[in-house]
């Protein structure tokens, strides 16, 4: 059973020029699996995940044929029942850490007021569960990190303080936007075998936003590929390598391989591209 429904979904934007559509008619499902949506800066991809969790403020506008999570129409959802949702059912993992936790605010607290918005808890119980998940993303040290600010903590631990954030509520749809871009090679993995074990210990559906093939082919069940607000291919995670739209085919081109010498670089033909969606 889908988890959650998507059919011509829009997003537009007014300009000097007119109106501006970012996003064209997306239309996918997704159950309790790992979904990865690739393409080039500009593609839609965050766009979509925002709209997804109703982000997109005036004088934005979202339109969708269909846009149901579990049962419930999130088309014209009121903004107070979006909030109850956020969080507690859907969660987003935004790209920077840096950009997302509030500067003057205790890692601890924050990741608590969740808990505090949506479950009334007791301070010691908050504070409890708050330890919990901070372990679950495998931070050695909960008891000192839950005293610290963002800023004293590096890139990759205040990447899994957003990861706990996002999941100390158990969401049933976790929305991950580029969660390893900011991160070092070497912390890259980790998180993401954080975000794996999440789903599969706790039944999450994933979609995971990224710009990196090799890593979405490596983790997801299945990826769909933007090019300009649309979908131009779908295909199974194993299977990427077999894609044969020509912007798949210059995404992956354009990848970097170990020990190779390339005369010249390959560059993505935008009409063939155009002829092929």
């Amino acid at each position: 059973m889908s988890l959650l429904n998507v059919e011509n979904l829009r997003v537009r934007f007014p300009t000097d020029h007119g109106e501006v559509e970012v996003v064209k008619g997306l239309s996918f499902s997704l159950g309790r699996e790992r979904l990865g949506i690739v393409g080039e800066s500009g593609s839609g991809k965050s766009m979509t995940g925002r709209a997804l969790m109703g982000l997109i403020n005036r004088p934005g506008k979202v339109s969708a044929d269909r846009l149901e999570f579990d049962g419930i129409d999130l088309r014209n959802l009121p903004e107070r029942a979006f909030r109850r949702l956020r969080g507690a059912r859907m969660s987003m993992v935004m790209q920077d850490p840096k950009f997302s936790l509030n500067p003057v605010i205790r890692i601890g607290e924050q990741i608590g007021e969740a808990l505090q918005f949506h479950r009334r808890m007791p301070a010691r119980a908050r504070r409890q569960a708050v330890l919990d998940v901070l372990e679950a993303v495998r931070i050695n040290d909960p008891e000192r990190v839950y005293r610290l600010y963002p800023h004293e903590v590096s890139g990759g631990m205040g990447q899994r303080v957003m990861i706990a954030m996002m999941v100390v509520l158990e969401p049933d749809l976790m929305i991950a936007d580029e969660p390893t871009s900011a991160l070092d090679v070497s912390v890259r993995a980790t998180v993401l075998e954080i975000l794996d074990d999440l789903v599969r210990r706790r039944g999450m559906g994933l979609l995971l936003i990224s710009h990196d093939l090799d890593m979405v082919a490596r983790w997801c069940d299945r990826i769909l590929v933007m090019y300009a607000g649309r979908v131009v291919e779908e295909c199974a995670a194993g299977k990427l390598h077999e894609a044969t739209h020509p912007y798949t085919r210059g995404l992956l081109a354009s990848v970097p391989r170990l020990n190779e010498t390339r005369h010249r670089l390959p560059v993505l033909d935008r009409a063939m591209i155009g002829a092929g969606t």
